[in-house]
Parts: C-alpha cells; structure tokens; sequence
C-alpha cells in the first residue's frame, strides 16, 4: 500500500502495548470480535512483554492472546517508539485497515505516525485527557495522536473542550463515558474474577497481612517521581508514616531506581514484583486507601469505594478530586512529616467511601463499539479530508489564477 493508496480490506486494527490499555479495552475488544470476528485485528505491540505485566492479564479478562505480535522492542523511548513505526508499517501494508485504534498515551500510541504516513484513518480512545504537565512524554503522546486522529473517543464533555480549545475539530470527538467503569461493574464487582478466600489470604500473607489487619496498598511507576530522588524519597517517607502494613507491588523501572538511589524501604512497606488484576482489586477493596500515581488505580479507586492519594503534581484526571474520592500529595514538594501526617489524614476521613463518582454509566465500552462498527460500514472513519476540516481552505485549495495573470 503506498500513501495514495485509498482502498482498504474492511477490517480494523487494535493495537495495545501495556498491561492498562487491556483493562480498558477488555470489553471493547470482546464486543468488536463478537460482531466482527475476523474483521477486528488484535495486534500487540510488544512494550510489555512479561507474564506479569501482560499475559497475566488476557487470561484474567478472558481476552483471547492478540492475532498479532509486534515484537517492538528497545532500551530508550527512542529505540521503543521507532521500532513500533517500523514494525507497525510493515503491518499496515498487510492489513490495510480501515483503521487503526489506539488507546491511551504510552509509546505505543507514537505508532499513529506510521498510520499517518501511509494514510490510514486514526482512532484515539481516550482522547483530548491534558495534565499540562509538560514534563511527561504521556502528555506529549497524547497531543500528538489527538492532532493526528480521525475520530476521538473522549470521556467527558470537559475533555471535548480541551481538545476544541487546541483546534480539533468537535465533530472528529465523540464524547462516550469511560470504560473502566464498564470493567469493573462486568468482571470485579460481578464476582466474574474475584479471589477465593483461600488465594487471597495468601496473597495478603505474601506481604506480611493478615486477614483483619489494616493496610494501604502503594503503586507507582511515573518517571517524573520514580526517576527523582527526591520525590521518590518522599513517596516512601509517606508510605512509611502512615503507620500500617503497605503492600507495593512496584514495577520493574521503580525497584531498580530505588535500589539506585539507595533509598531505605521502611520496616511496614513490602515491596514485590507486579501482579495481576485480581489480585491488585483485592488488595485495594480490602485496603484503608491507596496511594498512587496511577492513572487507571485512581479511577478504579473511585468506582470501588476505596479512599485514595494521588501522587501527583498535576493530573487529566481531575474528577477523582471532584467527587471526594482522592486528596493530593505532590511528591515534588517538601511537604515535611506535618504535611505528610495531614495528607494521611485526608485520607483517612474518607475512609467511609461515601462518594458518587461521575466516570460513567457502565456503557461506555457499547457507545465505543457501537460507533466503530457503524463507521466501518459507512466508510466514514476519515477526519481529515478538506471539506471536514472546518477551515478556510479555499486560499490553499484556490485556483491560482488571480495576481499576474491567468496562465
């Protein structure tokens, strides 16, 4: 396929990378190989790769492994992104979708450019979130793919009129509630994939809990805090003071910085290598809070009734603060043992889970396929034909005939 090349196969193209963007998208991709079986393509990027961090997680929410793997791979953002283009490309002339779906703001989404330089339409789930904390590649990515899409799934009105006040075009983002509610009504507080007793009180012992003690369960990943000494410093002096057993499970990127930076892990933090979903909602619903940089861990936290701390500077998830599901603790300011101890307070005084969140009605996942599979069959995914734009386009595309003459 070259990038004048307008005909497609009628099939469309999932591509996920990391362990969240199968959480949210379980459903979605149930729902897309349901009703159009071998028309929806999974493929995988490859950024996560360990059992832990992904297979783990198809077998959880019953996804069946991807159509697909991309085997993308790399030591930097650099190496991981470019690999993505490439292998991404060589699978786009195969394919020839009708479109290409990305979701979230990882390095896998950068794939939007090879979509991009070969004319295949782009669909952002997730669109139009900003922080404008322009210190994360997060933020970066998400601009990026939101200016290069076809069609934007955005999950609030407010997040609509963030990427209208950029320039998108309003009709390009389709406003549909967010997923994640939609997971956890369908395979959490169904009982779908919650623990037996048994499994959980081993789990719960693997770090030092018993069945009626009182603990906190810590997640943190971002590279903005786990790659700064002193931030993560403080994630842990917040952690340690809280006077509880905290169970962390860390990613791989956080245990090897703080065994780098030499940081002491309080005697009541027990650290292990991820685990799966089940088993971290376990570990959540049967907490007194969670502390967390976690974008997905904030918004399950919310729906779930659990009380949570937000570490963050600034975050494109500000409706946990809205409904009073989350207090604030930004690990770049030296908030000292009194401001750590008011934080742990905050937290505590919402310990009843007496909240309404707004994140969605349980839908969200049917609204996003319903729109697909009606665009597949219009043809109608393309966003950036000229005559969509709503622009003024007629000096670009004039006649050239005024000024010395017509030729």
């Amino acid at each position: 396929m070259t990038s004048a090349t307008p005909d497609h196969s009628g099939r469309i193209l999932v591509l996920l990378g990391i362990r969240p963007d199968v959480i949210r998208c379980a459903l979605i991709l149930r729902l897309l190989k349901e009703r159009l079986g071998d028309r929806c393509v999974f493929a995988w990027s490859g950024q996560h790769y360990s059992d832990n961090m992904k297979d783990i997680f198809f077998r959880q929410l019953e996804i069946a492994p991807p159509d697909l793997e991309l085997g993308a791979s790399g030591s930097t953002d650099g190496e991981i992104v470019a690999s993505v283009i490439e292998r991404l490309s060589a699978a786009l002339v195969d394919i020839r979708p009708a479109a290409t779906i990305f979701l979230g703001d990882t390095n896998t989404v950068m794939g939007s450019i090879a979509c991009a330089s070969l004319n295949v339409p782009i669909v952002h789930i997730e669109g139009c979130m900003r922080s404008y904390d322009w210190r994360m590649p997060e933020e970066k990515y998400r601009t990026v793919i939101d200016h290069l899409a076809d069609v934007i799934y955005a999950y609030f009105p407010e997040y609509k009129r963030q990427g209208e006040l950029e320039g998108l075009d309003s009709e390009r983002i389709v406003v549909t509630g967010n997923p994640i509610v939609d997971i956890l009504e369908t395979y959490f507080l169904s009982g779908r994939i919650r623990l037996s007793d048994a499994d959980r009180i081993a789990l719960f012992a693997d770090y030092g809990i018993g069945p009626d003690d009182s603990f906190l369960v810590m997640t943190s990943h971002r590279r903005e805090n786990v790659e700064n000494p002193d931030s993560l410093q403080r994630i842990i002096s917040l952690a340690g003071e809280s006077g509880m057993p905290v169970a962390f499970p860390a990613s791989y990127r956080t245990q090897r910085t703080l065994q780098e930076f030499a940081i002491e892990i309080p005697a009541n933090v027990h650290i292990s290598d991820p685990i799966g979903y089940s088993e971290l909602l376990e570990l959540m619903v049967h907490s007194k809070g969670a502390l967390t940089d976690s974008g997905t861990v904030v918004e399950e936290a919310a729906v779930l009734g659990v009380p949570c701390v937000q570490m963050r500077t600034a975050t494109e998830r500000p409706q946990v603060y809205d409904c009073g599901a989350s207090v604030k603790f930004d690990p770049h300011v030296d908030a000292g043992a009194d401001g750590r101890a008011e934080i742990l307070a905050g937290l505590a005084r919402r310990a009843s889970g007496d909240w309404t969140h707004t994140l969605g009605d349980g839908h969200a996942s049917e609204r996003i396929v319903d729109d697909l599979c009606a665009r597949l069959e219009n043809d109608t995914f393309r966003g950036h034909a000229p005559d969509a734009m709503r622009r003024p386009i007629h000096r670009s595309y004039g006649t050239g005939t005024s000024g010395l003459g017509r030729s």
